[in-house]
């Protein structure tokens, strides 16, 4: 015991130290000069061009003034606090009758608001970013703008930053008025320069660790909101949580080459907007390219728009262990499940889909067609088709209403599906389609093989198109009576039905052959509501109530 006290008070006194002769510095934009020694209120700073000269150490803090607005660019470049002592930037009341609004950084024409580049241990909050364009004759050499850019650029281990409470609106690279051409949409990603909210980026042998964006506000970018791109999953344990994506011109959150990622309770709507003309206009809600161990959950993907793609969240090639519950898919244009080639061990459970993949293809310029569950083997333009192996989709509540007709694809290269304890509930009816990625899927009578399609319940026959191959062995006919069809809240979407639904489900169990399974365990403890699953689970995503 005594030693443990001892210990305990050599990291107190050592805590004390670093607090102690830690610096707070703070920045005025109107008050402050940049002769001054940025020590105090009355030696403020003037600008962030000076306050990137600070030689920061661990426990300092920039302090910005509440409701100033900032030009140019803040630049953190080989800054390192500690875990217990981080570098805070944030911004602060500068009187007390003030009403405190975030400080706002303008960096118009800059290729970033905020610059994080081999740093560890900062932490960023209460500060908002724009730069709408460009000034005449500044800088158009930079491929784009952002937000914030956390950036691996000296292969030196980069962990533990902090995105907090930050607002991020109106990012365009370029000018009002500038419009795209008619085949920039149909490329994988875009070619041009666009604006960007939040972007990780890593193209070295090293990692970065342990980053936190959270309950940031994201708004109005020419493409997307939250977008993580590594090599060879240099990018590892990230939570993305509580923020608000609204009105991206792509899609609002995308990683690629990532590894042990949570995602949750994020409100992503109108991904893929299209209503400036600078936007790109194509995206889902979410997606992951060539990632592992990928946890999305409580989120609610709303309205997502563009020619392809454009699902509430899909899972694009050469993942492994993505997994989506108790999510909330609604109106998007591409639909609700779609797994594409090379992924192995990807699950969606006890989420609910309303009128996803709504989009008829040639359409509006829409070169693929919506679908509310799409399995492809698509793995890139100039590879065989493959997988996905092992896919797990259960205890879903699909509903679409009469305007829609629901459309289905499963490439016959899959291995491994499991499809059980669903509603499909389809007004419109259903037909099976063919993926019609780049290099279109062609027409065959090869089936998909080790395929688990039981127990599901169907509002009507029409609920599944015979065409498509594959059909439930044991089918289930009703109508589980939703209070509220065509809602965006879940609780709408208890079924009333209680004797046609309740404890009805069949345990799920690996699939012959899987001996990886899900990252989470088959079986849940709780609905999409948090109401407890005791015994059988019913059918869908909620439990009925009595």
């Amino acid at each position: 015991m005594s030693f443990n006290y001892k210990l305990i008070s050599f990291f107190l006194i050592l805590l004390f130290q670093n607090l102690l002769f830690a610096t707070d510095y703070f920045v005025h934009p109107i008050l402050g000069k940049d002769t001054s020694t940025g020590l105090s209120k009355q030696q403020a700073f003037k600008t962030l061009k000076r306050a990137n000269k600070i030689n920061f150490i661990d426990g300092d803090r920039l302090l910005l003034a509440s409701s100033q607005t900032y030009n140019n660019t803040l630049k953190l470049v080989n800054k390192r606090g500690t875990l217990n002592t981080p570098i805070i930037i944030t911004s602060i009341l500068w009187e007390l009758k003030d009403t405190f609004v975030p400080a706002i950084i303008n960096f118009k024409g800059e290729p970033n608001g905020i610059l994080i580049e081999d740093c560890s241990f900062i932490n960023i909050s209460n500060i908002q970013l724009t730069a709408n364009g460009y000034y005449e004759g500044s800088d158009k050499e930079s491929k784009m703008r952002c937000g914030i850019l956390i950036k691996n650029s000296s292969s030196t281990l980069m962990e533990h930053i902090m995105i907090k409470q930050i607002i991020i609106n109106d990012i365009y690279y370029e000018n009002y008025g500038c419009k795209r051409g008619k085949e920039e949409v149909k490329t994988a990603n875009g070619t041009q320069k666009y604006g960007w909210g939040i972007r990780i980026m890593n193209n070295t042998n090293s990692l970065i660790d342990h980053i936190k964006i959270i309950n940031c506000s994201i708004s109005n970018v020419s493409h997307t909101a939250i977008k993580l791109t590594g090599k060879y999953k240099n990018i590892c344990n990230v939570e993305i949580s509580e923020n608000s994506v609204k009105n991206t011109g792509g899609p609002g959150i995308q990683m690629s080459s990532v590894k042990s990622v949570y995602v949750s309770k994020n409100l992503v709507t109108h991904s893929g907007s299209a209503n400036d003309t600078r936007k790109w206009g194509r995206g889902s809600g979410l997606w992951t390219w060539g990632s592992s161990n990928v946890l999305i959950e409580k989120n609610k993907f709303f309205y997502a728009n563009g020619p392809g793609d454009s699902a509430g969240a899909h899972i694009d090639y050469n993942c492994d262990n993505i997994v989506l519950q108790y999510n909330i898919s609604a109106y998007n244009a591409g639909g609700f499940c779609e797994i594409l080639g090379n992924n192995y061990n990807c699950a969606y459970r006890y989420n609910i889909s309303v009128n996803d993949g709504h989009r008829i293809k040639g359409v509006n310029g829409a070169f693929q067609e919506g679908k509310i569950l799409w399995l492809s083997g698509y793995q890139g333009q100039n590879k065989a088709r493959k997988g996905p192996v092992n896919s797990y989709f259960y205890n879903n509540t699909i509903y679409s209403d009469s305007t829609v007709v629901s459309k289905i694809a499963i490439d016959n290269s899959s291995h491994g599906i499991l499809i059980a304890n669903n509603i499909f509930y389809l007004e419109g009816g259903a037909k099976a389609v063919l993926g019609d990625q780049y290099k279109p899927d062609k027409s065959t009578e090869k089936l998909a093989k080790n395929v688990y399609f039981k127990n599901n319940l169907f509002l009507n026959k029409n609920n599944w198109p015979k065409e498509i191959g594959i059909v439930d062995t044991n089918p289930i006919i009703g109508n589980p009576e939703f209070t509220n069809k065509g809602s965006l809240k879940a609780k709408d979407y208890i079924p009333k039905n209680s004797n046609l639904v309740k404890n009805k489900g069949i345990l799920i169990n690996l699939l012959p052959n899987d001996y990886v399974g899900l990252i989470e365990s088959l079986q849940l403890e709780t609905d999409i509501l948090g109401n407890p699953i005791n015994g059988k689970s019913s059918f869908g995503a909620i439990e009925p109530t009595n």
